[in-house]
């Protein structure tokens, strides 16, 4: 039986899949009314006064948890020389060859990206969606910055989307990863083949 490491905490993983659920259900209000013929959707939340009143609610609980991971993941996330290695190697491992002897620490280079994307997005979203947040906010501003909001708005929310699509693909497509939020541990096969550095620094390897 392969030895496992510890990749996540408890803690870690309870917070990713309150900001997890809290997406989806943000996503679905949020999709309601950005086209009528996704207006179905108001259904699940109980009609469309009730998504309008829960989906600001939603997104800024999501906030909320993203800003705790955020805290505890920066550290990991900060762009290095060696992801330039990673970058270089992408093609080829978006076409299933796996190079074990990448200098990678915690996350690899698409992953910091997915972090930053994941960010800078819900931060344009928090932000616009404060603005036109009836009836609190919105008439404080003019109509022209109410309007330029909303298209920010959409804007990122389809950025953060699709960002966390290729998140979930990503962690489907690498045999091993969902355990990690799953279980909390990985591998030491896994980890040295896809983050050989965090696995020498875990197991106090030179």
């Amino acid at each position: 039986m392969s030895k496992t490491l510890k990749r996540y905490s408890d803690s870690d993983r309870m917070n990713h899949w309150f900001i997890a659920i809290l997406f989806f259900l943000a996503a679905l209000s949020g999709l309601a009314f950005f086209h009528p013929s996704l207006y179905f959707l108001n259904h699940l939340f109980g009609g469309g006064t009730w998504s309008r009143i829960l989906h600001p609610l939603l997104g800024v609980l999501m906030f909320l948890g993203f800003i705790l991971m955020f805290f505890r993941m920066v550290k990991y996330n900060l762009f290095n020389k060696d992801d330039r290695v990673w970058r270089k190697q992408s093609g080829r491992m978006l076409r299933g060859q796996v190079e074990p002897n990448l200098p990678v620490g915690k996350y690899n280079y698409g992953q910091k990206m997915v972090f930053w994307l994941m960010t800078l997005s819900l931060l344009a979203l928090l932000i616009t969606g404060v603005l036109f947040w009836q009836p609190w906010f919105a008439p404080i501003f003019s109509v022209e910055i109410l309007r330029a909001a909303a298209l920010i708005h959409a804007i990122a929310a389809w950025v953060l989307i699709l960002t966390v699509l290729v998140h979930i693909y990503a962690a489907i497509w690498v045999k091993g990863t969902m355990r990690a939020m799953t279980q909390g541990s990985v591998t030491e096969e896994w980890a040295k083949t896809h983050h050989p550095l965090w696995y020498k620094e875990e197991t106090g390897q030179k």
